[in-house]
């Protein structure tokens, strides 16, 4: 099975990917992990975020590890890097 998902990109991962959303087929279920690697395939820039970078599906953290991910139509999914502020 797969879903239809909208990537969400965010601060250094919108500068790296050259986006700040776009629409994928994703096989579901997916680990976290597959799903970082498939992000990776889809833009090898992000790469520069790795071991950085947080996960969020349907606005809830998730591990970049091979726990499994249900994905559904229309869920997003947030590629939230490192933020700093002050």
């Amino acid at each position: 099975m797969t879903a239809r998902v909208c990537v969400l990109y965010f601060a250094k991962s919108s500068e790296l990917s050259g986006l700040k959303e776009e629409l994928l087929q994703v096989a579901t279920p997916i680990s976290g992990l597959d799903l970082w690697t498939l992000l990776l395939r889809q833009h090898p820039s992000l790469r520069a975020l790795q071991g950085h970078v947080v996960l969020a599906l349907r606005q809830e953290y998730v591990a970049i590890d091979q726990q499994l991910l249900t994905l559904r139509d229309g869920d997003e999914v947030a590629v939230l890097p490192p933020l700093s502020g002050g």
